[in-house]
């Protein structure tokens, strides 16, 4: 799906590029709170998981500070650090789908099938949501393209080690997922969100947390597909 970008206009991109990071923040706080943390909540104690996002949530602070944020100078701009920011914490939630599928397999081959498809399903929006934050950080279009594609492989990873680990695998996704949620919540409070606001045209602004609603909507009602 990402290729088609490369056939789109520069200028075109451009237009959208406001809405693709509204989808991706609505996107991001909707799979944080939607779906990692309820998650989470199933396996840890609440005075050890929200801590524990709260760590995670300074980490990827920090993390930008040593990354620096790098401005636009003389029109030539560098990728900002929460490009990267993005694809480390989507690695990681990339892995954890790795592992909870493959102990869905190893469960039974319907139970695996159900669980790839309800990931699927929950993937694709937020992947393109990803791409959108790529190219805003500055990454251009090829490079957020074979990026956000050699993350996604991730989750051959996850699946591999899911499969030749599968008791401890089980017992390591509860702590994986708090440290996702935090760096989702952190790209899309501190990097997505304030973009939004600088938006001055009343009907744009409009538009884009109708789509910002639109990425948490989605978020929701994939919930009921993942229960399923």
């Amino acid at each position: 799906m990402g290729i088609f970008t490369l056939v789109v206009k520069e200028e075109k991109l451009e237009r959208a590029l406001l809405f693709l990071i509204s989808f991706s923040a609505g996107a991001l706080m909707g799979g944080a709170f939607l779906h990692l943390l309820p998650e989470a909540a199933q396996e840890i104690q609440p005075e050890i998981l929200f801590p524990a996002v709260l760590i995670s949530f300074v980490f990827f602070f920090l993390v930008e500070k040593i990354l620096c944020w790098r401005h636009c100078h003389k029109g030539k701009c560098k990728v900002h650090s929460f490009g990267w920011i993005n694809l480390f914490g989507d690695s990681i939630h990339n892995f954890i789908d790795g592992l909870v599928i493959a102990g869905s397999f190893l469960t039974s081959l319907k139970l695996g099938l159900i669980t790839s498809l309800a990931v699927a399903l929950h993937e694709i929006p937020q992947e393109i949501g990803d791409f959108g934050v790529l190219l805003y950080s500055g990454f251009k279009k090829r490079k957020a393209l074979i990026a956000n594609f050699l993350v996604a492989l991730t989750v051959v990873l996850g699946g591999l080690a899911g499969f030749f680990l599968s008791y401890q695998a089980q017992k390591m996704i509860p702590y994986l997922l708090p440290l996702a949620a935090g760096g989702f919540i952190y790209i899309s409070a501190s990097d997505l969100m304030p973009e939004l606001r600088k938006e001055a045209s009343l009907k744009k602004s409009l538009v884009s947390f109708g789509i910002f609603l639109g990425g948490i909507l989605l978020m929701f009602l994939l919930k009921f597909v993942n229960h399923e």
